[in-house]
């Protein structure tokens, strides 16, 4: 069976200067490998994948169940037939959006091919209503992202975030674990350091292991083979931008997989007298309430967000030998209590080294950790920079008891880091 994996430091490094070696072109004849080495295996790995994503079926879960057919769209992708024969072998419903079944580089119907941007599930929202579905589900161009969105009672549609749809699949991996009777404490989940903080919550409670990494399936699929090589079993991890790994064998994102999951645990919970929101109240109700508020500043001039970074690593500098002191020590009312700079390589929490305990980043990425001690309420705020677009990005996320308090807070929290710890006007960055 084949091990999905991307490549990581040291040997990224290792194969680009093997690139600079070897720049000039080189030709041959390919005559003499029509009979040697060259073997076309494309059946066997498609017969492998689809025997890994059967492999993925959850306890409890029936065909049989009355559902109204999810609609589906590949977004011009390459994801249809895929998507046919897995939700074939479920027995899964389904309609897709004709318009754009079939791959087409043009992607007419859309302005930007991705399930996350506004409006690009428009058709497939429409074919649902029209359809009168209760799910519709994406996945992105290549196949390798999911989304999903889910009619409320009111006939208004809910688009779930990543971190929502992350913590909806780690509650029934959970779920599906315990009921298999393994050690709880053999089990491990995995989520990219920027993404929601709420699967560290379940863990604590429940017993499990957490790990957290870099940004990126090449970081999340080689924790989890690190985490397996060390005794335990990793059968999800997921990023905040709608990147879902399932099972042992492909340790990377894939849109068809999370696609079957999310269509059983929909018609799990149907079984159940429950919707995909309602099981995630449950969840908020035993874990606590998190919130997600991600976006970007847009700025185009590599000195301003170096003086931006430098600003907010020297935001006290006097009277002070303490490290964590010279970084802002309060934002919107909540205290900070830790920094994690992937930059640097500074971390508070790990005396007495102070390194950080994930590796460090190319560019500018800083981790606050802040508390309010009159409710509990806390937030985590991840700044970092793109590294293909001009984009200072933010990752915020608050938790607490009451859910209308931490979504007050977090439209505070981008405020007071636009405008004092960015200064946004007087260095002109842009907004989405």
């Amino acid at each position: 069976m084949a091990i999905v994996l991307k490549i990581i430091e040291p040997h990224d490094k290792g194969i680009s200067v093997s690139i600079q070696h070897n720049l000039t072109p080189q030709t041959w004849s390919t005559e003499s490998l029509q009979n040697s080495n060259c073997l076309d295996v494309t059946q066997e790995m498609t017969d492998a994948y689809f025997l890994s994503i059967e492999n993925l079926r959850l306890p409890n879960y029936s065909a049989n169940t009355e559902m109204r057919p999810f609609v589906n769209t590949s977004m011009h992708g390459v994801g249809h037939s895929f998507l046919a024969t897995a939700f074939e072998r479920f027995n899964v419903p389904y309609i897709p959006v004709v318009e754009q079944a079939s791959p087409n580089p043009d992607f007419p119907t859309v302005a930007y091919p991705n399930p996350e941007e506004k409006g690009a599930l428009n058709l497939a929202l429409a074919t649902a209503d029209r359809e009168e579905a209760d799910y519709v589900l994406a996945q992105d161009p290549d196949a390798d992202r999911f989304a999903a969105a889910e009619r409320q009672p009111n006939g208004q549609w809910l688009t779930f975030t990543g971190d929502q749809l992350g913590t909806v699949f780690a509650g029934q991996v959970l779920r599906a674990y315990v009921a298999s009777g393994k050690p709880i404490d053999r089990l491990a989940m995995v989520a990219s350091t920027v993404s929601s903080k709420m699967i560290e919550a379940m863990a604590k409670l429940e017993g499990f292991k957490f790990a957290e990494c870099l940004t990126g399936f090449k970081y999340i699929g080689n924790t989890a083979l690190d985490l397996t090589q060390q005794g335990f079993e990793v059968p999800f991890g997921y990023e905040e931008a709608i990147g879902f790994m399932f099972g042992p064998t492909v340790r990377d994102k894939d849109g068809v997989a999370a696609s079957v999951m999310f269509a059983q645990i929909v018609t799990i919970l149907r079984g159940q007298g429950k919707t995909v929101k309602s099981y995630l109240d449950e969840l908020y109700a035993r874990y606590g309430f998190f919130m997600t508020s991600n976006s970007y500043f847009i700025c185009r001039t590599p000195t301003t967000i170096d003086r931006i970074f430098l600003r907010i690593r020297n935001f006290n500098t006097s009277g002070t030998e303490n490290t964590i002191e010279r970084y802002p020590q309060e934002i919107a009312g909540l205290r900070v209590t830790s920094v994690s700079d992937l930059t640097t390589g500074y971390d508070s929490t790990n005396p007495p080294t102070y390194k950080p305990k994930l590796p460090l980043s190319s560019g500018h990425m800083i981790q606050f950790r802040a508390e309010r001690t009159s409710d509990g309420t806390r937030i985590i705020l991840t700044i970092r920079t793109s590294g293909t677009e001009p984009k200072i990005k933010y990752y915020l996320e608050g938790n607490g008891k009451d859910k209308q308090v931490v979504a007050e807070l977090l439209p505070s929290v981008v405020g007071e880091l636009g405008n004092v710890w960015m200064e946004a006007e007087k260095n002109s960055l842009g907004r989405p």
